[in-house]
């Protein structure tokens, strides 16, 4: 099972643990989900989520149905796809991501939260402890920013020669705001400078690329997030010269190494970008 499929997991045992304590086992539970990604075809959370729910019993059809919506990388949408879940009564919301968590936390105090890919709950401050974190807020809280410290070691394991990083990331996202602060710490540490691309929409990745090609980092670093990931999966409408994210949705070395071969990781080379690495 990987690591995806592990998270989901942990969010179906949070609505099933909820669900148990209501004791109504004849109800069709409608549960709501919002994410910051883009809307999938078929409108569906996302299929490890339902796959574990099913695994506990709850059945599409059955006991369940969803609610699904998603902010398509429009962060400013959030407030009204949150009301419009709380319109639909739903039961529960499965929330991914810190900034869509955030807007279900304001929108409603009584519907039970359950979040995932928020980094640390507690530090980003939607959980006051990890025992009671409170409120109607439950869900799966992780070590991702001490993490992105390691990984920006190995990268610099990687490319020994590499004295300038870049790293993009999400800096209206504090769960992602507190990964790039450990990363900047590793930095320093490892006598690193940081070329520091914070964005806040798609718009903003063409200055930040534009940024990079002035100052010619050694490597890039992307902090993952759905902000970051509407970006990469957009490439190909996006000029030539950053098709090279394409080969950067992956932190697996012989997928990347794939990439090289196939010449799609060429224009990083090209340009002085030796390597790229994703914190996921």
């Amino acid at each position: 099972m990987n690591r995806r499929h592990t998270v989901f997991g942990l969010a179906a045992l949070g609505f099933a643990s909820l669900a148990a304590h209501a004791q109504q086992p004849r109800k069709v539970w409608r549960i709501g989900f919002l994410g910051g990604a883009n809307r999938p075809a078929d409108g569906l959370p996302p299929a490890p989520l339902r796959k574990a729910l099913a695994a506990l019993g709850y059945l599409e059809g059955g006991n369940i149905m969803f609610e699904g919506r998603w902010a398509e990388a429009k962060f400013e949408r959030l407030p009204a796809l949150a009301a419009e879940l709380i319109e639909r009564q739903v039961d529960a919301i499965v929330v991914g991501g810190w900034l869509p968590t955030q807007a279900v936390k304001r929108a409603t105090s009584t519907i039970p939260i359950v979040t995932f890919g928020v980094g640390d709950a507690v530090e980003s401050g939607l959980a006051a402890s990890l025992a009671r974190p409170g409120a109607n807020l439950t869900g799966v809280s992780d070590v991702e920013a001490d993490l992105s410290a390691k990984r920006l070691q190995l990268l610099k394991e990687a490319v020994p020669k590499a004295s300038r990083i870049a790293v993009m990331w999400n800096q209206d996202d504090l769960g992602m705001t507190l990964r790039y602060r450990q990363i900047d710490i590793a930095a320093r540490k490892l006598g690193v400078t940081v070329q520091a691309l914070g964005v806040r929409e798609p718009d903003d990745f063409g200055p930040a690329l534009a940024a990079m090609t002035r100052e010619r980092p050694d490597a890039l670093f992307l902090v993952n997030d759905a902000l970051i990931n509407s970006i990469a999966s957009a490439s190909s409408s996006l000029p030539h010269s950053i098709e090279f994210l394409r080969c950067m949705k992956t932190v697996h070395t012989r997928r990347m190494a794939d990439c090289f071969r196939t010449g799609r990781a060429r224009r990083i080379v090209s340009r002085g970008w030796h390597i790229s690495w994703i914190a996921s």
